[in-house]
C-alpha cells in the first residue's frame, strides 16, 4: 500500500516540470552535448555529485554527454603544496616544465579519476580519456596579449587538430567520455597545457555537437559588471565580439570558446552557473535556461 507523503499541488508541480522537458527531450535526443566541467563545482562535494547525476540523467534519456574538464583549483592547491607559485596572464596559467608535471598528474589522474568514479557510482557508464587518447587532440604552443603586448605562457597550447574517433567510439558503446585537457605538441616536443574551455569548443565542433555548455563561477555574462542587473540571457556572436575587450580576464577564454564553437557550426553555446545544483539540466531542459546563451 502506498503512503501519500506530499500534497496534490506539490505532485502537480513536479509533473509540470517533467512536461516542460518534453520539447527539449525531443530536440536533444540522439544529439551530442559537450559539457565543460570546472570552477567551484569541481571542489564542492555536493556539486560534484549533482553534476554526475546530471550526466547520468542525460545518458538515460538518450542524450549523449561528453565531459571536458579542467582542474584549476586542484592544480593551484598542488602547486602550493610544492611551494610553486601560480601565475596567470590574460586568464591563462603560465606553465613551466615543473608546472606541467603537476598539471598532468592532477588532470589525468586525480580529477579525471574522481569525475569518472562519481558517474560510475550509477553503473558502468563513464570512461576517462585525455587529449593523448587515440590521438584525440594535437596542440601548438600559444602566447597571449596582455596590455597590447604578446606574453609567453610557456607550455600552453591551443588545439589545432581533433580526431573525434576515440570519443565517438565511447558514445557508440553507450559510455560517457570524460576528457582531461592536455595534448601532445604538434612539434613532437612533449605535452602542452590546453585551456579546457577552448579544448571543449574544439571538440564540440569536431563532434558536430548540438550544444556546448561551460560551467563557471558566476551566473552568466554581465554586460556591465559588477552591475548585477546587467546579466545577459542571450547574445549574438557579433555582439559578444564588441563586448570582449571590456570583460574580466578570467571570463575572456570562456567567451572566446563560445564564439569559436558557434562560428564552427555548434548551434548554441552557454555559460552557466556551476555553483547551482543541476544547472546543466536547467540549461538544457527549460525555456529560460540558467545562464547566458551565445548564438550565431
Amino acid at each position: 500500500m502506498r503512503v501519500m507523503t506530499e500534497s496534490v499541488e506539490s505532485s502537480a508541480a513536479k509533473a509540470a516540470v517533467l512536461i516542460e522537458t518534453l520539447p527539449w527531450l525531443k530536440r536533444f535526443q540522439g544529439k551530442i552535448i559537450v559539457v565543460k566541467f570546472g570552477g567551484n563545482a569541481m571542489v564542492d562535494v555536493d556539486l560534484q555529485r549533482a553534476f554526475a547525476q546530471d550526466m547520468v540523467f542525460l545518458q538515460h534519456v538518450g542524450v549523449y554527454p561528453v565531459v571536458v574538464h579542467g582542474g584549476g583549483p586542484q592544480i593551484s592547491a598542488r602547486l602550493a603544496e610544492r611551494s610553486i607559485t601560480s601565475e596567470f596572464r590574460g586568464g591563462l596559467r603560465v606553465t613551466t616544465p615543473e608546472v606541467m608535471e603537476v598539471v598532468r598528474e592532477v588532470l589525468s589522474v586525480e580529477v579525471n579519476g574522481e569525475i569518472t568514479s562519481l558517474i560510475n557510482e550509477y553503473g558502468d557508464l563513464a570512461t576517462g580519456l585525455s587529449g593523448l587518447s587515440g590521438g584525440l587532440f594535437t596542440a601548438e604552443k600559444r602566447g597571449t596579449v596582455v596590455d597590447g603586448m604578446m606574453v609567453d605562457l610557456g607550455l600552453v597550447g591551443d588545439v589545432v587538430q581533433v580526431n573525434p574517433k576515440p570519443v565517438l567510439d565511447e558514445i557508440a558503446a553507450g559510455r560517457i567520455p570524460v576528457i582531461s585537457s592536455i595534448a601532445p605538441n604538434a612539434s613532437g616536443d612533449g605535452l602542452l597545457n590546453v585551456n579546457a574551455d577552448s579544448a571543449a569548443a574544439a571538440l564540440a565542433s569536431a563532434l558536430e555537437a548540438e550544444k556546448l555548455v561551460i560551467l563557471t563561477d558566476v551566473a552568466g555574462l554581465y554586460r556591465d559588471w559588477p552591475n548585477r542587473e546587467s546579466l545577459v540571457s542571450t547574445i549574438t556572436a557579433d555582439e559578444l565580439d564588441h563586448l570582449l575587450p571590456s570583460l574580466e580576464s578570467g571570463m575572456i577564454p570562456k567567451m572566446i570558446a563560445c564564439l569559436d564553437a558557434v562560428r564552427a557550426g555548434v548551434a548554441k553555446a552557454a555559460i552557466i552557473d556551476g555553483r547551482q545544483k543541476h544547472s546543466t539540466l536547467l540549461e538544457i531542459f527549460t525555456e529560460t535556461g540558467s545562464g547566458t546563451e551565445v548564438v550565431l
